[in-house]
């Protein structure tokens, strides 16, 4: 079985070639990039069981996806691997390489697994679930998606109330639902609809015409309302920024920046994330830095 130190080291070096990654662990202190990563490999794992093998457009090489059991199964025997590593297993098992420097990163910093089996819920539904009745229930993914990793990430720099946790619980939940209006039509692919259905209704906008990929007013109306919610809710997280010290205020600072910038470039779209879907480019990082160093 691999050392502490390699298993920590497999963990970095796959936060920094995943091909969905953003720079993962580097606006840390150098002593937290490797507790940042095990944490990351664990939800990307844990995530590419759920989730890969979907034909998504924006994969350089998509697949076919696994059958639905099967990845169930898999996922469920990744939870059953996690927690008899919590439990102080020690063995050549699977994904050992990840629960090794997880359990020593979950020990030092005192992190409650609760966190780390709500994530594994939220992947889970992804399996299975496929149409949202409410917002409610939309909201209820991303406390289990999203929230859990912004506060391991206030953990692991030693942060623990409730303020700055509710603070990082609205700037996460908006990040989630920035991305399922940015990507309507790549979830469509997955067979997945996040936009909840009775607010299609009230809307006027049917299946049929998400699935035909056509962006009639009613929808950009229903996307409009959907934006201006979501900022919202950004807005309710920004004075988490101004709240911490050193690299991790402006990561946070830029995290915001970031999510809001896509939710302006859906406006420039004029709400259609059925036939274009808006992207960060690099020639925006620059300017969310300098809003990111100017604005928090």
């Amino acid at each position: 079985m691999m050392t502490s130190a390699d298993a920590y080291a497999a963990c970095s070096e796959l936060a920094r070639s995943h091909y969905e990654n953003f720079p993962v662990g580097r606006l840390v202190p150098k002593r937290l990039r490797p507790h940042v990563h095990a944490v990351y490999a664990f939800a990307r794992v844990s995530d590419d069981i759920a989730d890969e093998g979907y034909a998504d457009p924006r994969l350089p090489k998509p697949t076919t996806a696994l059958p639905r059991e099967e990845r169930l199964a898999q996922l469920r025997a990744y939870r059953e691997e996690f927690r008899r590593w919590m439990d102080g297993a020690d063995d050549d098992s699977p994904h050992g390489w990840i629960f090794l420097p997880l359990r020593m990163t979950i020990r030092q910093f005192d992190l409650p697994t609760s966190l780390f089996y709500d994530l594994l819920s939220a992947f889970e539904q992804d399996i299975v679930k496929r149409r949202y009745a409410n917002f409610t229930e939309v909201l209820d993914y991303c406390v289990r998606s999203a929230n859990p990793v912004g506060r391991l990430v206030l953990l692991l720099h030693g942060y623990r109330d409730d303020q700055r946790f509710a603070w990082s619980d609205a700037i996460c939940t908006a990040l989630q639902l920035a991305n399922f209006w940015q990507d309507v039509a790549v979830d469509l692919i997955k067979d997945r609809i996040y936009l909840p259905e009775d607010e299609r209704r009230k809307f006027n906008v049917s299946e049929g015409q998400l699935f035909a990929l056509d962006a009639t007013p009613a929808y950009r109306e229903l996307l409009r309302f959907q934006v201006e919610r979501t900022q919202g809710i950004f807005d309710q997280g920004r004075p988490l920024a101004a709240s911490l010290r050193g690299l991790l205020s402006l990561e946070i600072s830029l995290t915001w920046h970031g999510g809001t910038t896509i939710l302006k470039k859906i406006r420039r779209l004029n709400y259609d994330t059925l036939t274009r879907t808006p992207k960060l480019a690099k020639w925006n990082v620059p300017l969310l830095l300098v809003n990111a160093l100017t604005n928090r």
